[in-house]
């Protein structure tokens, strides 16, 4: 494991422009594990990594389909699949969904532990909200409503041979 990158992010415009600089280091077979509390920003920074690899439509959270594909904008391009595992139980569930994980660029938020195997490489994303970081976070029914806009401290590892030696200049 190596840390790519470190730091604070601080609002969620800030979030979403950091996933565009993610995405324009990304290509097809790129895995990233988005780890972090409800609320922290995950669905926003697949946002701005739609932008970065360039997909065709507005990156929502999936979390009742569990998975949405994006398409490329350009012809070729690799497709963003945007997968929530949050009320998946096991790897065998994930597998169901039936990923072309070597074509696309897969994004798995709450995928910590279900992935073990898909890949040799991938990038894992923790982001961390302050401690006691809004009461209205914790009475909230979705992601949405929970992120409040304030500083989140964030780490990038790459796992495996793609992402060795490697520190992303964002």
């Amino acid at each position: 494991m190596t840390v790519v990158w470190e730091g604070t992010i601080d609002d969620s415009s800030a979030m979403e422009e950091f996933g565009r600089r993610v995405g324009g280091f990304l290509r097809a077979g790129d895995l990233l594990v988005l780890t972090g509390p409800l609320g922290a920003g995950k669905t926003t920074m697949t946002r701005g990594l739609g932008l970065g690899v360039g997909v065709r439509g507005q990156v929502a959270s999936p979390t009742f389909v569990l998975a949405r594909t994006h398409p490329a904008l350009h012809a070729g391009g690799p497709p963003l699949v945007h997968v929530d595992a949050y009320r998946l139980g096991s790897a065998a569930e994930l597998d169901d969904l039936d990923i072309d994980y070597d074509r696309s660029i897969v994004v798995a938020e709450w995928g910590a532990g279900l992935l073990d195997g898909v890949t040799e490489s991938w990038l894992e994303v923790t982001i961390e909200r302050p401690t006691g970081a809004g009461s209205a976070a914790l009475e909230a029914e979705t992601e949405a409503e929970a992120e409040i806009d304030e500083p989140r401290h964030v780490v990038v590892e790459g796992h495996g041979p793609r992402w060795d030696g490697v520190a992303l200049p964002l």
